[in-house]
């Protein structure tokens, strides 16, 4: 029986948060308690939660094409509202793991893949936001380290209409499991 991962991507105050400094708003906001209740089942099958997020210094150069966001140690950078709340309440979990990242891809620079590996882990269920950019590019990351990929439609936002078109990029180039 293959062991699962639930890959939750960027659910911050800044990308969430009506006054995040790069908010997706409410389509973000909408998909909060789709994502609670799949991580509590996560971890209730014994499987793994990975809350992945954007982790910037304030001098940081992804700011020549972004607004700042996700800053180290600010309340913009830490989960949003539920989640919050879900992740202190488990934060004791074996099977949940908190994983910083830099760069669109939670697999790039990070430790990620190896964590999942020694966890057994062999498919990654990807939520979060955005579609179009981190989800995606995570996807594709969790491809590359040979991981079979799930997206979850409920699961997923963006502020761009390109949404619906990444989600079938992602069934086309790494063979992305949709679910509904």
């Amino acid at each position: 029986m293959e062991r699962e991962a639930l890959l939750i991507v960027d659910m911050s105050n800044d990308f969430v948060a009506d006054n995040g400094t790069l908010t997706v708003g409410k389509p973000a906001q909408q998909v909060v308690p789709y994502i609670k209740k799949l991580a509590t089942n996560f971890l209730a099958e014994g499987n793994v939660v990975v809350v992945t997020m954007d982790a910037h210094q304030p001098d940081d150069p992804h700011f020549i094409s972004w607004t700042p966001h996700n800053i180290v140690g600010t309340a913009g950078q830490q989960l949003y509202g539920d989640l919050y709340h879900w992740f202190q309440h488990n934060k004791d979990s074996e099977n949940l793991i908190y994983m910083p990242k830099t760069n669109y891809n939670a697999f790039f620079n990070t430790d990620l893949a190896e964590a999942l590996r020694r966890l057994e882990v062999e498919k990654a269920h990807i939520v979060g936001v955005c579609t179009d950019i981190c989800v995606f590019l995570t996807a594709a990351g969790a491809d590359a380290e040979g991981f079979k990929t799930v997206i979850h439609n409920r699961g997923v936002a963006t502020f761009t209409d390109l949404g619906e078109t990444m989600v079938n990029h992602m069934k086309l180039c790494f063979h992305t499991e949709v679910i509904d």
